[in-house]
């Protein structure tokens, strides 16, 4: 009996996959995009999956929706021999919703292998390879663990806010504050009583997550601070104020190749810090801004994090960033999350000069412009810049 690469022999010149997690639809399309066969791969099993993959026919690009868990599976077909493609998935389901298309896995599967006769790639998303997903793997992990510490201080904070504790310590989870939250929690307080035993043991049980969270986090740093490598691209970032080491790698794992991004906008708008609007048509008082602004929700959830987490070390830092961050939340006293997002914008464009340009942050006033150069010049607010390219 003839195999599956003698049987479509060709007359195929594009496939698609529908990839669930215990399985995957699969068509073959001819050039017209008619269906030439449909397949069903069972993922359990690796080994029978790569032969299964090595009778399929040598060459033809295959389409896989970059959803959860695509990684393994197409470095199976590269090994296979395949040229691999992603789509976009949320454009996809736009593109399906537009032309009433009903929904079912092999509907999808042969979808996928149409987008390869569209005249643009405007569906493609970038392929990380290997080595990029694996520093995401170390990088996500430890923000993960960030996030949910930030969640247990807050938990800790609303106790004392439900039961009208209070203390004067400028941070709560230091040396001293530690000291405290241990004697209160075992009834050796004056404001011990104000505790119902709920809350005792609620707290009582987020100290303990907090211990362990803190020294998870202590564990993950002096591998990463081990292994991770200092290279050209590291450096540059590094030099860039509220950035280290850890927080270098993560946008340098996250954004992958910075060619995918023409402009610090649309890598801005991948990081989910640049400002959308969603005007109504009615008129604004001078000097509003459009009704409706607000950041995205489809991009890069761990870039937005951790030019965050920058932002607010280099607010701590102080100058040319303190005065951007006051003069967003007039001093510190309103819209803080505003400011550190304005400032968290900033940065976008300092790491995409930086990176783009090859060279390490220099913090100047920048001088009024020859004309006709792109370089900005003192008609703005003042905003943090890298020395000028060489």
């Amino acid at each position: 009996m003839k195999n599956v690469r003698d049987r479509v022999k060709g007359s195929v010149v594009c496939g698609g996959m529908d990839v669930h997690y215990q399985f995957s639809k699969v068509a073959w399309c001819d050039e017209r995009g008619a269906v030439v066969r449909r397949e069903r791969l069972e993922h359990r099993d690796r080994e029978a999956l790569l032969r299964r993959l090595k009778e399929w026919p040598a060459g033809i690009p295959v389409v896989m929706e970059a959803s959860f868990g695509w990684g393994w599976l197409s470095d199976l077909m590269k090994e296979a021999g395949f040229e691999v493609r992603l789509s976009n998935c949320f454009k996809v389901e736009k593109m399906r919703k537009a032309r009433g298309w009903v929904k079912t896995n092999d509907k999808d599967a042969a979808l996928q292998a149409k987008l390869l006769l569209e005249k643009d790639a405007w569906w493609e998303v970038w392929r990380a390879p290997r080595e990029v997903r694996e520093r995401r793997e170390w990088m996500r992990h430890r923000a993960d663990l960030v996030i949910i510490q930030t969640q247990t201080k807050n938990r800790i904070h609303a106790i004392f806010h439900r039961h009208g504790v209070f203390h004067d310590f400028s941070d709560l989870f230091g040396g001293l504050g530690r000291r405290f939250l241990v004697v209160l929690m075992n009834g050796q307080d004056r404001q011990s009583v104000h505790l119902p035993t709920g809350a005792k043991e609620a707290l009582r049980g987020d100290l303990e997550l907090q211990d362990h969270l803190r020294r998870a986090l202590a564990k993950i740093g002096r591998v990463l601070h081990g292994n991770l490598e200092r290279n050209e691209v590291t450096r540059w970032l590094d030099s860039v104020p509220g950035f280290g080491l850890i927080l270098s790698h993560v946008v340098m794992s996250e954004v992958g190749q910075l060619e995918r991004f023409g402009s610090a906008r649309r890598l801005a708008s991948y990081s989910l810090l640049a400002p959308q609007s969603d005007d109504t048509g009615e008129a604004l008082p001078p000097g509003k801004k459009p009704l409706g602004r607000h950041l995205g929700v489809r991009g890069n959830r761990t870039l937005k994090w951790a030019f965050i987490e920058a932002a607010h070390g280099a607010v701590r830092r102080g100058g040319p960033w303190r005065e951007m961050f006051d003069r967003v939340t007039h001093g510190g006293t309103q819209n803080r999350g505003r400011g550190y997002i304005a400032v968290a914008r900033a940065l976008v464009d300092v790491v995409y000069a930086v990176w783009r340009d090859q060279r390490e942050y220099q913090t100047f006033r920048p001088t009024q412009p020859a004309s006709g150069s792109a370089r900005p010049g003192t008609g703005r607010p003042f905003r943090p810049m890298i020395a000028a390219s060489k």
